[in-house]
């Protein structure tokens, strides 16, 4: 079964029975054989779709074996990219990004240009994204040049992910980074849910990065989260992955 150009309409449709989970695979640190074996355990323990990209060290050869060995469970597989050398002809879509608090604009402008064709030429579904780098923002933050908005801050994120509505973005990515010490606060979440109603915006917003505990996924679900994003969770304690999907799904 092919996804083309049917994942967001995919994504809304699950939106509307249930929040969202995805499994993110980075295919610098995960040899094909690795990332069948976590997809496997991911889409058994409730996790919707699989997300690939990293932020340091990936090859095209790399996420394309990646890829290859994921597709075997019919999973849409989403493009995260960290640059250009993430996106692969085998994903079915790609979060197509901004990077709002990056301080080089090469990640507001160039690398879209450059991006859009090969997107393009690949026939990969684009999906409007816009990447707000919180707290930590881990290595992903360091490689975009990013000022990560404080975690005692949340009007700004939330300030933050009004822009990215307001610009067009069908998702908005809160990102504390991977292995953050802990998630994206939850007045986060809540205050940026609220600005984007009031402008009558009808958004997604995702969440990702140090988020350890059913506990941790539940409080951001009750936030208003409509998607969680985990990774180093699937890589070093896959059995407790289940847990957290349930917390955040609210079976």
């Amino acid at each position: 079964m092919s996804w083309k150009g049917r994942v967001w309409k995919s994504i809304l449709e699950k939106r509307r029975k249930s929040r969202i989970h995805f499994t993110l695979i980075d295919p610098d640190k995960t040899s094909p054989d690795d990332a069948e074996n976590i997809a496997r355990i991911a889409l058994s323990s409730g996790s919707d779709y699989i997300l690939v990209g990293g932020s340091l060290g990936v090859s095209p050869e790399g996420t394309d074996a990646v890829i290859t060995a994921i597709k075997k469970y019919n999973v849409p597989v989403i493009i995260f990219p960290g640059a250009l050398n993430n996106v692969s002809p085998r994903a079915d879509a790609a979060f197509f990004l901004n990077i709002i608090n990056s301080d080089d604009p090469y990640y507001h402008s160039i690398a879209q240009v450059q991006g859009a064709l090969i997107v393009l030429h690949h026939n990969i579904e684009p999906i409007p994204t816009c990447y707000v780098i919180v707290g930590y923002g881990g290595t992903a933050g360091y490689i975009v040049r990013a000022r990560p908005i404080p975690y005692e801050k949340p009007e700004l994120v939330a300030a933050h992910s009004l822009a990215c509505a307001m610009m067009g973005s069908k998702i908005i990515y809160l990102e504390a980074g991977s292995g953050a010490p802990k998630s994206v606060p939850p007045e986060a979440i809540v205050y940026s849910r609220r600005l984007i109603e009031k402008a009558s915006l009808d958004v997604l917003i995702i969440v990702g990065g140090g988020v350890r505990s059913p506990e941790a996924a539940r409080i951001l679900a009750q936030a208003g989260a409509d998607g969680l994003v985990t990774g180093t969770i699937a890589e070093e304690n896959p059995e407790l992955l289940a847990d957290i999907i349930r917390a955040f799904k609210g079976d």
